[in-house]
């Protein structure tokens, strides 16, 4: 006898995990970023060096550096950098997005050592004497911007303009002179400003600069790699077709060859995706075209975890085993061959990690998270789903599960 209650319970999970799909699946893929492969941008490998000679590089100075780095990045409007040491001399910046590559290199590269001088060029005060983002922009009477300084020791600079009242203070960057303004009066309060023909956009860039400070290292260029922003939207196409397809031939090979049991698998196949997006999301993790791969590495083997499981039940129903039988002892027969196979693959993933670089860490992050979503929703999702169908009384014939009446008794 048929029991409904089964039925509809089967069919209201479902309804469920397919609704919150449909209403949230778009915006999850639309909020992962992308890498510079699928939208353009460029990378760029520097050599670190101490500034000083004697001076040892430690992890501590790669840090900061990766640290300054990054708030100058936000200048430009790149809110989510791809910023990573490698190895023990070296840092690769990939700035996904960026049109204006010379703007980068120049924002990146540029040590922003600001100095106060005298009028022989003695050093009164240096960017270390600015105060944590004490830059900012600021416009005069006539609405032409300027950068407003605030320093730390408002006293020190009291005294230094007291000492110098009606003379020029130069502001350099980097040895280029900005600005030599006359000490009109004695400033008390700790703020100077930096005045000039600038636009708008040059006085802004110029503060984030000062703001972000000097760094504590010197870095060459060794090596850069351009990806246009057409190329990009290329591979990112390509790519999805790709996924597409492959995802589109394992779906048609389930159902043709275990028939119900493979429906149940597409539809936690679909669930696994969308938890795969998701958590990625969550994650803030960057998708790259090996990223892509992964992904579809990962259903191919949440595919395998079921494969696995199908077999096991199709073995049992051919022993002559019942239906409700033949579906427990599959799945409790398969659990560790699952487990083992896919622990083997987490422990992969995190070697690829730990020694690869940023593109083979992507490639291992999607692998890892797909790996224990695969064991989350066959363990748990395809189990209780077959559970609930086959206590349900409904399509019960071998046929429907992949195994021939003729085959039944054969073991």
């Amino acid at each position: 006898m048929i029991k409904w209650s089964r039925i509809w319970a089967f069919s209201l999970i479902v309804i469920l995990m397919f609704g919150v799909i449909g209403y949230t699946g778009l915006g999850v893929a639309k909020g992962i970023t992308l890498g510079l492969d699928l939208q353009g941008g460029f990378e760029i490998l520097y050599e670190v060096k101490p500034v000083h000679e004697g001076e040892k590089l430690d992890k501590g100075t790669l840090t900061d550096t990766v640290s300054a780095l990054n708030r100058r990045v936000n200048v430009i409007g790149v809110s989510e950098p791809d910023i990573q040491v490698e190895g023990t001399d070296r840092i690769r910046v990939k700035l996904a997005g960026v049109t204006n590559q010379e703007q980068a290199r120049k924002l990146l590269g540029e040590p922003a050592r600001l100095s106060f001088l005298d009028p022989n060029g003695k050093e009164l005060l240096t960017g270390d004497d600015l105060a944590k983002n004490g830059a900012s922009v600021q416009y005069d009477e006539l609405r032409r911007p300027y950068i407003a300084l605030k320093l730390k020791d408002a006293d020190k600079f009291k005294q230094i303009t007291e000492t110098y009242l009606q003379q020029p203070i130069s502001i350099a960057l980097d040895e280029k002179i900005l600005t030599s303004p006359v000490v009109q009066s004695v400033i008390s309060g700790g703020t100077a400003s930096i005045t000039g023909n600038y636009t708008v956009d040059e006085a802004t860039e110029l503060a984030g600069i000062l703001n972000a400070g000097a760094l504590p290292v010197e870095m060459k260029e060794i090596y850069s790699n351009s990806v246009g922003a057409a190329l990009g939207a290329e591979s990112l196409q390509k790519g999805i077709y790709a996924s597409f397809i492959g995802i589109a031939l394992i779906f048609l090979f389930m159902l043709l060859y275990y028939r119900w049991p493979g429906v149940i698998a597409i539809i936690t196949l679909v669930v696994f995706m969308y938890l795969t997006l998701l958590v990625l999301n969550w994650m803030h993790a960057t998708l790259t075209l090996p990223g892509i791969a992964a992904f579809i590495l990962t259903v191919g083997m949440a595919v395998d975890a079921n494969i696995i499981t199908y077999e096991r039940i199709k073995e049992e129903l051919r022993s002559g085993k019942t239906l409700l039988s033949a579906v427990r002892a599959g799945q409790r027969r398969s659990l560790s061959t699952i487990i083992d196979a896919n622990l083997t693959t987490i422990i992969a993933g995190i070697v690829l990690f730990y020694f690869g670089t940023s593109s083979v860490q992507g490639f291992a992050v999607t692998l890892m998270v797909g790996i224990i979503l695969t064991l989350l929703t066959n363990v748990f999702g395809t189990r209780l789903l077959l559970a609930i169908w086959v206590r349900s009384n409904a399509l019960r014939k071998p046929w429907y599960y992949g195994v021939k009446e003729s085959e039944i008794g054969e073991l």
